[in-house]
């Protein structure tokens, strides 16, 4: 794998919605960045978990969708033009002179002269239900998010979970698609109790078809193209359900990955930091939204934005060192270009 070598002001460890705004407040402060993140997306847990669910607490939004706050947050931060490193985990973290090195798992290594760690809970991905060559079909007909609902449309879609995600896509789809069967062990579901019955009701409408009490058995098909959705119940008896994707919602696998190995002042897998600047135990490296704590922390993305502006103006000093920063409203100050 031939290495890729870029330098930047400002390294951000997560492209969920706190580390996307902490590319508008870094780039307002004439700071360039890149952004690292295990997803093959930017918007962390908002699209990864719950991509249409209505969040009530974004000042200025009595109600916004997941995805849409995300979409709204790249566009904010498109005219500072970030670079995105999608799929990879940061595996090494090392400090030099004048700023750090970070290598992911891809062959890329960037120099930054500081680096925001904007982590969420860490580095996580997909729970993968134990199939026989799941592999084959993963990226084809096997998905862990849908990027894009119209990519299913006319489709027989097998949703397993029992969880928002699953619960949430099961409604969205059941718009596009030819054919819905959710796969869940029982009965009751762990989603919001409103959506619970938006899906009830398309069951009794006839659009969505429950399999239940089942849970995966095996995967049939060839050439990473889907055929059937085998399935089994409590008493091992199988089911063939024709198909052409399968969207496993089983949560996401959490950790914090190489993270836990830098040397940071850790407390329960939570980085603690200075509250007015978000500064970790390392010089040059600061952390916000829900992988940070301090005393009085609110796990709030709007707690997150605030933390975003913070940090930014901790490390100017950093990249631009005897440069006097005189604070201004972005409201005189504008934006680049305009």
């Amino acid at each position: 794998m031939a290495e890729q070598a870029f330098e930047t002001d400002v390294a951000i460890i997560g492209a969920g919605p706190v580390g996307l705004f902490a590319i508008f407040e870094c780039g307002m402060l004439k700071m360039r960045c890149h952004v690292i993140d295990t997803l093959d997306a930017a918007g962390g847990q908002c699209v990864a978990l719950y991509p249409e669910k209505p969040i009530y607490d974004i000042p200025g939004y009595p109600s916004v969708g997941a995805a849409e706050l995300i979409e709204k947050l790249s566009e904010q931060a498109a005219p500072f033009d970030p670079v995105f490193h999608l799929g990879q985990q940061v595996e090494r973290l090392e400090a030099v002179d004048g700023g750090f090195v970070i290598a992911t798992s891809a062959g890329v290594r960037i120099s930054a002269r500081a680096v925001i760690i904007a982590a969420g809970v860490g580095a996580f991905g997909p729970n993968r239900p134990p199939l026989p060559a799941i592999e084959d079909y993963e990226g084809k007909s096997v998905f862990y998010l849908v990027k894009r609902r119209e990519d299913f449309r006319g489709k027989r879609v097998v949703i397993a979970g029992g969880g928002d995600s699953a619960v949430d896509w099961a409604i969205s789809l059941a718009e596009v698609a030819d054919r819905i069967m959710v796969v869940h062990r029982r009965p009751k579901f762990r989603a919001a109790p409103e959506s619970t019955d938006r899906l009830q009701r398309l069951v009794e409408a006839g659009k969505v078809e429950m399999v239940i009490p089942y849970q995966l058995h095996s995967l049939d098909g060839s050439g990473g193209k889907l055929e059937r959705v085998v399935v089994a119940d409590l008493d091992d008896r199988l089911k063939s359900l024709e198909a052409d994707v399968l969207l496993p919602f089983f949560g996401l696998s959490m950790n914090l990955g190489p993270i836990a190995q830098w040397g940071l002042n850790l407390d329960q897998n939570h980085i603690l930091v200075e509250p007015a600047s978000c500064a970790s135990s390392i010089p040059g490296i600061f952390a916000i939204g829900d992988i940070a704590r301090y005393p009085g922390k609110l796990k709030l993305i709007l707690s997150g934005f605030s933390e975003a502006a913070m940090a930014a103006h901790a490390i100017h000093p950093l990249v631009h060192p005897g440069e006097a920063l005189h604070f201004e409203y972005s409201t005189t100050k504008g934006l680049p270009g305009s």
